[in-house]
């Protein structure tokens, strides 16, 4: 059966409009949650705006690269995914060469202070892979021999590199990401069952077989049993966010920002919001990811073909089960783990990857079969 021809169109404007107001978001909540500990550090040279600096350089890169990305036909990647996967490897093993940051080792140090995290780049290019191969398998994709098992042991693979970095969160959404895009391939539910029970399992392993893991898992039931302790970050972070009540304490006047919540720019910069813009801003943050969930999964049914169809269920999963495991652990809905908030949270090479895979979303937009 012929494919329909796709037609070249203009992108998707809610969709970019809703990226461009995360990462506007994003830029002003970063700025305000590291100034005051920027100011009072001679390690950030005293300045408010370190931060601020760094993460609007970085977006103005991403930008640019999502911008260039929108243009190329996301077809061109089909090639070059083998190429992509095998220096994925690369930089995955090549973080062992650098020194380790609170036990783990996740980054490749650049000269100027920079870094990159090239966990941000496998989950991208497991979609990539996953993408292109189920639509060349066809309907085998519902035999689980040749169908399933073998993104199973690629997927593992990936995820087993990033997990000897100390990155089990991370490792999660590539094996989550996986099941999700398997599903929509068409994969018998009986296959994905067992799909869940053996990824949950090794999820519960990975706890249960590290100690401070293991300690995490304990704080997040009762966080107030070691207030000082393993709860200690999650407690801080409640108290931000109920002190923002309904409309919050005003920009830029949290509390809990200075040397309360560690890094309060990172990983938890939600709690943030809630105090400083209270329940408003924090519907208003989970709305864009909401909003952009909708159009993501509204390209993918118009996608011109599988493969666009399987990149953009992709896609719009990495940035979707982030957000939702960032806002579950801030609100202590699940053990504390570390996934940055996408677009919203510091980090160079997380904003950077993410908007790339942006730009390819776009671009599926532009092409539709209806």
């Amino acid at each position: 059966m012929k494919k329909p021809k796709a037609k070249m169109g203009q992108v998707d404007f809610i969709l970019f409009a809703t990226i461009m107001i995360l990462v506007a978001v994003g830029i002003v909540m970063v700025y305000s949650a590291s100034s005051y500990t920027a100011l009072h550090s001679k390690m950030y040279r005293n300045d408010d705006m370190y931060f601020l600096k760094k993460q609007g350089v970085w977006a103005i890169l991403g930008i640019t690269c999502m911008i260039v990305a929108e243009k190329v036909d996301y077809h061109v990647l089909k090639n070059k995914t083998g190429l992509f996967m095998i220096l994925t490897v690369g930089l995955l093993l090549a973080v062992f060469a650098f020194h380790d940051n609170h036990g783990a080792r996740r980054w490749i140090y650049l000269p100027g202070g920079a870094s990159i995290q090239p966990s941000e780049i496998a989950k991208y290019v497991v979609v990539l892979y996953l993408a292109k191969s189920i639509e060349n398998k066809g309907e085998r994709i519902k035999n689980f021999k040749y169908g399933i098992f073998p993104y199973l042991v690629v997927s593992g693979f990936y995820a087993g590199l990033i997990l000897l970095e100390k990155n089990l969160s991370i490792a999660s959404v590539i094996m989550i990401v996986t099941i999700i895009v398997l599903f929509a391939s068409g994969c018998r539910k009986k296959h994905i069952a067992f799909v869940l029970l053996l990824v949950g399992l090794a999820g519960v392993g990975g706890i249960v077989l590290e100690p401070y893991r293991m300690k995490r898992f304990i704080s997040f039931l009762n966080p107030w049993e070691d207030p000082r302790g393993d709860g200690y970050q999650l407690i801080q972070s409640l108290l931000a966010l109920g002190s923002g009540g309904i409309l919050g304490t005003g920009l830029g006047q949290s509390r809990q920002k200075c040397y309360y919540i560690p890094e309060p720019h990172n990983d938890f910069i939600f709690s943030i919001i809630g105090e400083e813009l209270g329940l408003v801003g924090c519907i208003f943050v989970i709305s864009l990811f909401l909003v952009f969930i909708w159009r993501g999964i509204r390209t993918a049914v118009r996608a011109s073909d599988i493969y666009g169809t399987l990149l953009a269920i992709g896609i719009t999963a990495v940035i979707a089960i982030q957000a939702i495991i960032n806002i579950a652990v801030v609100t202590g809905s699940m053990p504390v783990t570390g996934v940055p908030l996408p677009f919203i949270s510091y980090g160079g090479s997380s904003l950077v990857f993410n908007l790339i895979a942006m730009g390819i979303l776009l671009n599926i937009s532009r092409q539709t079969s209806n």
